[in-house]
């Protein structure tokens, strides 16, 4: 194939919606508070949510 790559035109949806994305906030900011806060899965966590609830539109 050559040329440009040609999008498709119908609506796609979401891979998640905005109440699913602010439930993984919830659980995420939850397992890293669970411990004692310094193993990496803990920090992973909490650094995911923070970085994924910077990009949700406030309520």
């Amino acid at each position: 194939m050559t040329g440009t790559y040609a999008y498709p035109s119908a609506p796609r949806l979401p891979l998640v919606t905005l109440e699913e994305a602010r439930e993984a906030v919830r659980l995420l900011l939850h397992f890293s508070d669970i411990g004692d806060g310094e193993s990496d899965e803990e920090l992973d966590a909490y650094a995911l949510a923070t970085d994924i609830a910077g990009r949700l539109p406030s309520q």
